[in-house]
């Protein structure tokens, strides 16, 4: 098979949660395992970070491998889901793995990936680690998919894992309260592995503490070591001291990544690379600085609170459970435009009434449908729609394309919703260029 014919088997005969859910979500690790000691169990050769949470966990990563590629160190990173393309999910210093390292990859095993019957995710992770481990790098980031005791990814053992926080999203799968998506996640941590947990909340800190404490493993709190004072409010980024213990200033940084919540993941971020010292002394403020700087040019991270264009302002973000939309609203509204047009889509499998609660009654809304078989139909969104102003189109392009004819220059355009919907809207832009 060639590279177009490998992504169609992948496609179509795995199961795969961005089209059917939680049915593709497996309950134990037995597949990856196997798949693994195929391959020679590479999770056992190579040094990783693992990094989960609700949200952030992706900005963490990139931050954290673009650190690592400033520092000279050959950085694996694998995240998920992808925007354009599959091999996205897989990159050595912002180089996605090769179309040939794929196909060769599934012609090999694909007898024996046709008999283990993996989901989709769990054979993009054996894939991952099998080609990090062949290509011998220095430092593997490794992204939680969902959850974490039973995420594929759970199979490495890692220097450190990193929970960024914890919000309530897929309570089909991880549990419906906090607490019970506290104890999937905090699965990550490992025996005598450091703990690095982004957000403290003290309704669920002790989940961690005694988890932590179970296997011997030191924890730090990030928000409750590290703060972010900026020079100034509105362009916080361009020039911020990051401090310890609320005091001690630590150095002078820029962010590639400006929306305002990148502020809580920067010192997570921060947290994580100060617990790598050990093993990576070639890191120090220069590399800090210019990982952090160049975040955008080291990994190809896109659509995070991306800023399109201004006048009329177009701004993207994938938030899509109630903690993220509240940032990515509260964002919106400190910025001065004087009408906001959203463009807004979803997928299954969200607790929709919560998180359209959190989005602006005064706003136009654009509603549609991303191009994935989990979307929710048009038909179905609108109805928790009923006191908004809103519209409906058949697709991402066509929505967008109102929001923008009918805001003024002076207003906005916000694509969101989905990291689905993100991901059509910015192959739209990338077709009319």
């Amino acid at each position: 098979m060639n590279y177009k014919q490998i992504i169609n088997f992948l496609y179509k005969n795995l199961p795969m949660y961005q089209n059917i859910g939680k049915h593709a979500y497996k309950t134990d690790l037995s597949n990856i395992i196997k798949l693994c000691a195929l391959l020679g169990n590479p999770q056992n050769a190579l040094r990783y970070i693992h990094i989960g949470g609700t949200n952030g966990k992706g900005s963490v990563s990139h931050m954290c491998a673009s650190i690592f590629q400033e520092a000279k160190y050959k950085t694996g990173l694998y995240t998920s889901p992808h925007l354009f393309d599959f091999r996205e999910r897989i990159r050595i210093n912002g180089k996605c793995i090769e179309e040939k390292c794929v196909v060769e990859f599934v012609n090999t095993y694909k007898q024996a990936i046709i008999e283990i019957n993996p989901s989709f995710f769990e054979i993009t992770v054996a894939l991952a680690l099998y080609y990090f481990e062949k290509s011998q790098v220095d430092v593997a980031i490794i992204e939680v998919g969902l959850g974490g005791r039973l995420d594929s990814t759970n199979i490495i053992k890692p220097l450190l894992s990193c929970i960024t926080n914890i919000g309530v999203d897929h309570t089909n799968i991880l549990g419906n309260t906090k607490e019970k998506i506290a104890k999937e996640k905090a699965g990550i941590i490992k025996k005598e592995t450091p703990v690095i947990i982004g957000e403290s909340d003290s309704n669920i800190n002790s989940i961690f503490l005694n988890e932590a404490k179970r296997n011997a493993s030191s924890l730090i709190f990030a928000d409750k070591t590290y703060s972010i004072i900026p020079k100034d409010e509105t362009k916080w980024y361009e020039n911020f001291s990051l401090t310890k213990n609320k005091n001690i200033d630590i150095c002078e940084l820029e962010s590639a990544l400006i929306g305002n919540y990148q502020q809580k993941n920067i010192c997570t971020t921060y947290a994580v690379i100060q617990e790598s010292l050990t093993f990576f002394p070639n890191i120090n403020h220069k590399t800090i600085h210019n990982g952090l700087k160049n975040v955008i040019k080291n990994t190809h991270f896109r659509g995070r609170w991306e800023i399109i264009q201004h006048k009329p302002l177009v701004v993207t973000d994938p938030a899509h459970n109630e903690h993220g939309v509240q940032e990515a609203i509260k964002q919106l509204f400190s910025l001065p435009i004087t009408d906001i047009h959203i463009v807004w889509g979803m997928v299954s499998d969200k607790d929709i009434e919560s998180i359209i609660s959190k989005l602006p009654i005064q706003a136009h809304y654009y509603l549609c449908s991303p191009d994935i078989a989990r979307a929710v139909p048009i038909e179905q969104l609108q109805t928790h729609f009923v006191n908004y102003n809103y519209s409906c189109y058949k697709d991402v392009k066509d929505a967008y394309s109102a929001a923008y004819e009918n805001s003024t220059k002076e207003g906005g355009v916000y694509v969101g919703g989905s990291t689905f919907v993100v991901a059509d809207f910015l192959r739209f832009l990338s077709k009319k260029k």
